[in-house]
This record gives C-alpha cells, sequence and structure tokens, in this order.
C-alpha cells in the first residue's frame, strides 16, 4: 500500500479549502476534452472518503454539462475549480494540481487522457483510473 500524505490547498480568494489524502507522487490527468482544455484542467484522482472540504462549502456553486455526470465545483467569488466529481469516477474527487499548496508534492507524472474519444479512452484507461484512485489511508 501507498504511504499517503495529506495535501492541503484551495481557490484563489481563499474562500474554499480542501484536504486530500494521496502520496506524494501523483499521477496527473491531462485531458483533451472541451471543458478540461478551456479550463486547463490537469488532475490526480482521489476517493471520496480521502477528500475533505474544510471551508467554503456554502460557496461552492456547480456546472454540468452533457450527460451531466462530471459536478465542476468552483469557487462562487474567484471562479477557481480547485476540485470537482470526475465523471470518469463518481466516487472520488479530482484535485487541479495548481491549487495544491507547496510541501507535500514530491513528483508529478502527466497521463494524457483522450476526452475528445471519452467512451473509447475510457474503456481502454477504467481500470488504471480506477488504480490511481484506490489507495486509502492504512489505520
Amino acid at each position: 500500500m501507498t504511504d499517503l500524505v495529506k495535501h492541503t490547498g484551495g481557490c484563489h480568494c481563499g474562500a474554499v479549502k480542501f484536504e486530500a489524502l494521496a502520496p506524494r507522487d501523483v499521477k496527473v490527468f491531462d485531458c483533451n476534452c472541451s471543458i478540461c482544455t478551456m479550463k486547463q484542467n490537469k488532475h490526480f484522482i482521489v476517493n471520496e472518503s480521502n477528500f475533505k472540504i474544510l471551508r467554503g462549502e456554502d460557496n461552492l456553486t456547480c456546472y454540468t454539462f452533457n450527460t451531466k455526470q462530471a459536478k465542476h465545483t468552483f469557487c462562487k467569488t474567484c471562479g477557481v475549480q480547485s476540485f470537482y466529481t470526475p465523471r470518469s469516477n463518481q466516487n472520488g474527487k479530482g484535485i487541479a494540481i495548481h491549487c495544491v499548496d507547496k510541501g507535500t508534492i514530491d513528483n508529478i507524472t502527466i497521463m494524457r487522457f483522450d476526452g475528445q474519444n471519452w467512451e473509447e479512452s475510457l474503456a481502454a484507461d477504467l481500470e488504471n483510473i480506477r488504480k490511481l484512485s484506490a489507495p486509502t489511508q492504512n489505520t
């Protein structure tokens, strides 16, 4: 089992703050779907049980489109999406790598995901995506 560390982060204005348990070496998805491209949404996925909103839940709003499965949450004040619920993993959170506070990530590996061909790419990468979000804290 991979040792997990507590990563903290949040939005630009500080109204939204979160913590997430994940490895020090993270695998970041770089998706080329329409919304990820426009937002430059490079993210790593954690199990929902390894994610906690510390403050600002009442300051979040949500955008959905197309299948309405992905929940693109963002700060009502500054507009930054520091995390979201990915379509590929409804029991996980996609953490925006650029919104994580400095000091807890040692290494970032970029993994390309062909979101323009979402269904085919997911079918090919589903096991890998689930493995990357599967680690839980040792008790």
